[in-house]
């Protein structure tokens, strides 16, 4: 699962390459690497001890793609016009509130791993599914450009491998969380 999912959070790089050589993010948009942190940073804290115990392979995995993701994003607002900017640092900004206020509240008014692990997995559900289903925000534009360019299928190829990964992985050791959202 680790592996694929590596290979997941490293298949945008052609597309980083693009926009570094063009000086600019083109017609790409953001909202998958947006949508991607956001569900690295709920999965983190689900595969920490207090919360989902021996489950170390989701969280080193998962805070490897937080920090890439976040590297993603910074080359948006690096080449983005100042408006894309201001949107992209609410959203990005909104989600670090979420998250602070996530943890706070279960590490503060939930005391067992096993309540806290009822409560982030089906969050993560929510989100992985956001996750998935962001990279469709650009369908409008390969329907009217008739190009895929700005879908690229590295990254939907890397999305299905991952899926079948962490499910086989979630049924060897039982986590119905990640069995639910990867099925």
């Amino acid at each position: 699962g680790n592996i694929i999912s590596f290979g997941l959070f490293m298949s945008p790089v052609p597309t980083f390459v693009s926009i570094w050589k063009a000086k600019s993010v083109q017609d790409f948009k953001p909202d998958p690497y947006i949508a991607t942190l956001l569900n690295c940073a709920v999965w983190s804290f689900y595969g920490m001890p207090y919360v989902s115990e021996d489950n170390i392979l989701v969280l080193t995995i998962n805070a490897f793609g937080l920090c890439l993701e976040l590297f993603y994003i910074l080359m948006f607002l690096i080449y983005s016009t100042r408006e894309q900017r201001k949107k992209i640092m609410l959203v990005v900004l909104g989600e670090i509130i979420f998250v602070a206020l996530l943890v706070t509240l279960l590490m503060t008014l939930v005391h067992t791993p096993k309540k806290r692990k009822l409560i982030v997995g089906p969050i993560c559900i929510v989100f992985n599914i956001i996750m998935y289903a962001s990279p469709l925000t650009v369908m409008r534009l390969v329907i009217q450009t008739k190009s895929v360019k700005y879908m690229p299928f590295l990254l939907s190829f890397t999305n299905f491998a991952n899926g079948i990964a962490w499910t086989v992985y979630a049924i060897l050791k039982w986590d119905p969380f990640v069995v639910v959202i990867n099925y």
